[in-house]
């Protein structure tokens, strides 16, 4: 049975999505009926001949009569996208983050439930066989007592990046949230996966967050931030990223237990367990994708791997992260620019960013000379 989908976002990150159900295409699972685009795409941008084009999305999703839509365009449009999409009975898979703020994300959540279709959030580590293979493991004590989850995310970015788009690196566009910083965009897997292998999914496993957002770009969202996210369990989650890495590598989360450690590399799908008494153990496990999986739903009642109730903690740190004052500027002299690159550096931060999930410490705490502890963010309601 072909699912049919319209794709709404073709461009940047929604290339992805095309050669994807190209993918899944050519196994017979979906068919491109319709594509949703501002600026329609041209033959040679789409790379062969064109399905249905509109800028119109709901028209686009009566005229193709289409079954799934996958939404892959700026944050803010998120919502009224997924509401569009959900009041004509159409199924979703909605890029990550699902929305700026706690509130867009619960307009989204419950319209989506309200009409009673299926809705997947593009978190795509949560289709990792490793992620329930490592709670599995945390769960049988094969590394003692939890002690803790931390995430590391050293990643490099040129100057370029943050003009790719009018919302990139905003926080907020002619006076609408957007929220586009480190860890609620290009490294939102870091802590959602971290969140999910805690067991804390849902927005009221949060019962606190701190935050330290810096920047070395010239920006108003940070490019260099943790977090520090207290749970209902009592178990900590501390995630560190940068997209100012000297060195970048492939980002991480760090199960802690009193008798050895987990490193899952999600984007790798890689796991070392460490743990005493024991050699090693490093496994790489296949990984099930998300919209393969929505269209399985459809067709078989499989689970969803990414539903959103089992992104309400993530929204919650992106409240916090909302909610706390605009990230500080670095002083001049913390970075440098890499001419070549054309990227800005802060030297030392690949270590820090490292330090962090290994010790589930903030910047501040490590003596990051720029960094300091920020006021609290008002309590977020769930």
């Amino acid at each position: 049975m072909n699912v049919d989908i319209v794709l709404a976002g073709a461009r940047g990150h929604g290339r992805w999505h095309v050669e994807n159900i190209r993918r899944l295409q050519d196994k017979g699972l979906v068919r491109l009926v319709g594509i949703c685009e501002l600026t329609p795409l041209t033959e040679e941008e789409f790379g062969g001949e064109l399905p249905a084009q509109s800028a119109d999305f709901g028209a686009l999703l009566d005229s193709t009569g289409a079954q799934v839509a996958v939404v892959c365009t700026p944050i803010p449009t998120h919502t009224d996208l997924a509401l569009t999409a959900a009041e004509r009975g159409v199924h979703l898979l909605l890029e990550k983050p699902p929305a700026p703020s706690y509130a867009e994300f619960r307009r989204m959540a419950d319209g989506v439930a309200r009409a009673g279709v299926a809705c997947q959030i593009g978190f795509q580590s949560m289709g990792s066989h490793a992620v329930p293979v490592i709670r599995e493991l945390i769960a049988e004590g094969a590394i003692g007592e939890p002690a803790g989850i931390g995430g590391a995310g050293a990643w490099a970015r040129a100057e370029a990046y943050f003009r790719r788009a009018p919302w990139a690196g905003k926080r907020r566009l002619n006076g609408v949230d957007v929220i586009d910083g480190a860890l609620t965009n290009p490294l939102a897997h870091a802590v959602a996966t971290a969140l999910a292998l805690n067991g804390t999914t849902r927005a009221e496993d949060v019962t606190d967050v701190e935050t330290e957002l810096l920047r070395a770009n010239d920006i108003e969202s940070d490019d260099t931030s943790c977090v520090r996210v207290t749970t209902a369990h009592g178990h900590s989650v501390t995630v560190a990223a940068t997209l100012c890495a000297e060195h970048p590598g492939e980002p991480y989360v760090l199960v802690h237990g009193t008798r050895g450690r987990i490193t899952f590399w999600y984007k790798q799908d890689r796991v070392l367990l460490q743990r005493a008494d024991h050699g090693p153990e490093e496994t790489e496990y296949a990984r099930t994708d998300l919209l393969e999986n929505l269209v399985d739903h459809l067709t078989t009642g499989a689970e969803l791997l990414s539903a959103p109730d089992s992104t309400g903690a993530f929204m919650k740190v992106v409240e916090a992260i909302r909610l706390a004052p605009d990230p500080e500027p670095l002083p001049q002299e913390a970075w440098h620019l890499l001419p070549d690159e054309g990227r800005r550096v802060i030297p030392g931060v690949d270590g820090l960013v490292a330090a962090a999930a290994d010790t589930l410490s903030l910047y501040s705490e490590l003596g990051a000379p720029w960094a300091f502890p920020q006021v609290r963010p008002k309590e977020v309601s769930t």
